[in-house]
């Protein structure tokens, strides 16, 4: 089994200061707290959490600005690969190896190639002389069974969707491999929660190209890797659950305990904390998130007025055709949160949608598995 890696080391996550920069809690050093850099600039908020490991490497670049690269995470005991600087040598194994099914036939000729506007990952051929262009993409989302792509909104990678699909038409064979680091992956789906656009150019393009998701095992010491399974497609899902509508998570800060005029309920108090509302749209759910994160407009829900006074942390889109509203703020209720009485639930049941932590749920394993129950877990059960 080919090696990566001359020695890997492990340390436990502090903080994330930058996209491309984590300091870790190094196990060999006794603790001390050193910066290293994190190739994957992905969001990856369902994997850092505080002192979750991490796999590092001495960085082998001379005059690098961190001693230590991230290389893979652990979630649930399993090594996940993080070093995207890897994801072509990957791909180009597994195709040589023959373990990618169906693609038996082909071999790696070149490495980024141009076409138009367009740089590919790899560039393939077979036997009959064809051509194969290959874009490459390493999936770091994952839930239970299941993984979706991207964790962040991503539209150079929905424009290179538009232009493989075009030089398809004009005789090229196109493809994209989605590497998968999770060998518990069942299925895949592309993240229409986190990049509508991205999911919906997915979905319209899947049946002209030659794509494939795959779930890969990694060892502690990553060696090359060993594909577990092609995962799962279920396009009929997408295109139900795959719309601008649904139910959402607001997420504030409110930097000192105040009482404020909320409409028509009057003066209410709140402590300084964090804060988690839950709402939902019909329709334009993008539209309504965009209006949340607003302070200027015409004052109409209770948000609106608590809004004004806070600082938008995030929004945490659930995509369903299901409503899932109340559902979640009853799931909101059952974490270490308070909840202020009557606010936002003036048309249901609920005794609040407006919930309270001392700390920044964004960053909380809880938090971050509530959500991912709500946007993928849930999803098992739909998959056909």
């Amino acid at each position: 089994m080919k090696q990566l890696y001359e020695k890997v080391l492990t340390g436990r996550f502090v903080t994330r200061p930058n996209r491309f920069v984590v300091h870790l809690a190094m196990d060999h050093l006794a603790g001390e707290i050193v910066p290293a850099h994190l190739p994957n600039p992905g969001r990856m908020w369902e994997l850092l959490y505080p002192n979750v490991k991490f796999y590092v490497v001495h960085h082998p670049k001379v005059g690098a600005k961190t001693q230590y690269r991230v290389i893979g995470i652990e979630r649930d005991g399993v090594p996940i690969m993080l070093d995207t600087n890897y994801s072509n040598d990957v791909a180009e194994y597994l195709i040589s190896t023959k373990q990618i099914p169906g693609w038996e036939r082909w071999s790696v000729v070149r490495r980024e190639y141009t076409v138009g506007q367009s740089r590919f990952d790899l560039l393939l051929t077979n036997d009959e002389g064809e051509s194969f262009l290959l874009e490459v993409k390493s999936c770091t989302l994952f839930s239970e069974h299941g993984a979706m792509f991207p964790d962040a909104i991503t539209e150079r990678g929905r424009k290179h969707l538009l232009h493989l699909q075009h030089l398809q038409s004009e005789g090229y064979h196109t493809g994209v491999l989605f590497l998968v680091q999770w060998e518990r992956a069942q299925w895949f789906l592309p993240d229409y929660h986190t990049d509508l656009a991205f999911a919906q150019t997915f979905a319209t393009v899947a049946g002209d190209l030659d794509w494939k998701a795959i779930a890969l095992r990694w060892t502690a010491d990553f060696t090359m890797t060993t594909v577990i399974r092609q995962c799962h497609y279920d396009g009929a899902l997408v295109a139900q659950e795959g719309q601008d509508r649904g139910d959402y998570l607001v997420v504030l800060h409110l930097p000192e305990t105040m009482d404020l005029e909320i409409g028509s309920k009057g003066t209410m108090h709140f402590e300084r904390g964090y804060y988690t509302y839950v709402g939902s749209a019909k329709a334009n759910l993008a539209k309504r998130l965009e209006r949340h994160k607003r302070k200027r407009k015409k004052l109409h829900w209770h948000l609106d007025y608590f809004r004004s006074h806070c600082e938008m942390i995030a929004t945490v889109p659930i995509r369903s055709s299901a409503d899932l509203e109340c559902d979640l703020a009853r799931a909101m209720k059952q974490l270490d949160t308070w909840e202020v009485p009557g606010f936002g639930c003036s048309d249901c049941d609920c005794t609040s949608h407006l919930f309270g932590t001392t700390y920044n749920p964004i960053h909380n394993e809880s938090f971050m598995l509530l959500v991912e129950d709500f946007r993928m877990n849930r999803l098992d059960a739909l998959i056909r």
